[in-house]
């Protein structure tokens, strides 16, 4: 007997995967797990997936009339190793939040790739370059913890994993990563794949859960607005990746409105509202040299959408 459609699709993703490194991956359509592969409970590390966590803890507390995006660095008194001169502290909080600093201090925590491409000291002032970096990233865990007082990892936990019924996620699952290169330490998480595909199902409902604003919609909206051009790689929000006219992954068109959280080596939880659907990609990059680079998971979500394609008349 031949297969149906569905079932190739889903034969040919699945294949792709034992050909990768691919450790895990999970399809949600209407928040209903459409395929799973891999274990679903083991908890990988997020890497800069982290970024997008904290731009939701953020938002909650936007809601709770505790951000102001005009502050400043002079006013918020964030300085580093190395001192920031005026112009860098000129730099507000909404700058830091779309990558665009002007501030190239060292940072820890970053990828050869972050180091590669961050400009020359100096050489731009606020507002005027985006530039994925860091020291904005490290910089705004530490600006959360001072405006709240509160444990960026518990706040997770308190405001996000338990009102989302979390599986897995526990507190010591997340740390503060100090470094030698600047006062701001990285504050890497681990989730599991299932928890993870329950935080992009918040994003695709809006920050609503289950009758609950958990994130405020307009923040949702805001954090998902183009606010620069990222070349090859789409567009950039706060700390999300968008799609940009379909580009984000080399060989893949994604549909309109497309963004994703991403971690180095291959870790993606990527929202798809046009198919009401949440891809969630991970990788054990605790072993070392492992990873799917964005070519590969290019070709993964090629083989998703086919697959999703597939099956648009199942849960109707």
């Amino acid at each position: 007997m031949m297969n149906h459609p569905p079932d190739r699709a889903r034969d040919a993703l699945l294949l792709c995967c034992d050909s990768l490194n691919t450790d895990a991956l999970l399809i949600l359509r209407r928040g209903d797990s459409l395929l799973q592969y891999g274990d679903m409970r083991q908890r990988f590390l997020c890497h800069s997936m982290r970024k997008s966590f904290l731009s939701a803890l953020f938002g909650i507390q936007a809601g709770r009339g505790g951000v102001d995006l005009s502050l400043t660095l002079t006013a918020l008194d964030i300085n580093d190793i190395d001192a920031l001169s005026d112009i860098e502290r000129s730099a507000t909080l909404y700058d830091l939040l779309t990558a665009r600093s002007g501030i190239y201090h060292p940072a820890n925590y970053e990828t050869p790739w972050m180091t590669r491409i961050k400009p020359p000291r100096h050489s731009q002032p606020p507002g005027a370059l985006w530039s994925y970096n860091n020291w904005d990233f490290n910089a705004l865990g530490s600006v959360y913890r001072q405006l709240t007082g509160l444990d960026i990892h518990q706040a997770f936990f308190d405001q996000i994993a338990q009102p989302l019924g979390m599986a897995d996620f526990r507190k010591e699952d997340g740390w503060m990563e100090p470094g030698t290169y600047s006062r701001h330490p990285a504050y890497p998480f681990r989730l599991s794949t299932r928890d993870l595909g329950r935080f992009g199902q918040l994003f695709l409902q809006q920050g609503n859960w289950r009758g609950r604003q958990i994130i405020p919609a307009a923040w949702v909206r805001q954090s998902l607005m183009p606010y620069s051009h990222a070349g090859d790689r789409g567009a950039y929000g706060y700390m999300w990746w968008l799609a940009r006219n379909g580009v984000a992954l080399p060989g893949c068109e994604l549909p309109g409105g497309s963004y994703f959280a991403y971690g180095a080596g291959g870790h993606y939880c990527l929202v798809l509202p046009a198919l009401d659907a949440v891809v969630v990609h991970r990788v054990n990059t605790d072993i070392p040299g492992r990873e799917v680079n964005r070519f590969q998971f290019g070709r993964v979500i090629n083989l998703a959408l086919a697959f999703l394609a597939s099956t648009s008349g199942e849960q109707a």
